[in-house]
């Protein structure tokens, strides 16, 4: 007879950032992108602004 303790998997992880999260984030990167002269920093934000539009649909 073994005692082994029953095997649960992990629960469903929860969204850290809700659309409407993505949505501001994205703005404040377009704002920040506007006001930045670094050209190495430009291309930082707009590759991030990128990867957090593809969780969002456009209304743009």
């Amino acid at each position: 007879m073994t005692d082994e303790a029953p095997k649960t998997e992990p629960g469903r992880a929860r969204a850290l950032f809700s659309t409407a999260d993505f949505r501001l984030l994205r703005t404040a990167l377009m704002h920040y992108a506007r006001a930045t002269d670094d050209r190495e920093e430009l291309a930082k934000i707009n590759a991030l602004h990128h990867r957090l539009g593809t969780y969002v649909p456009s209304d743009s």
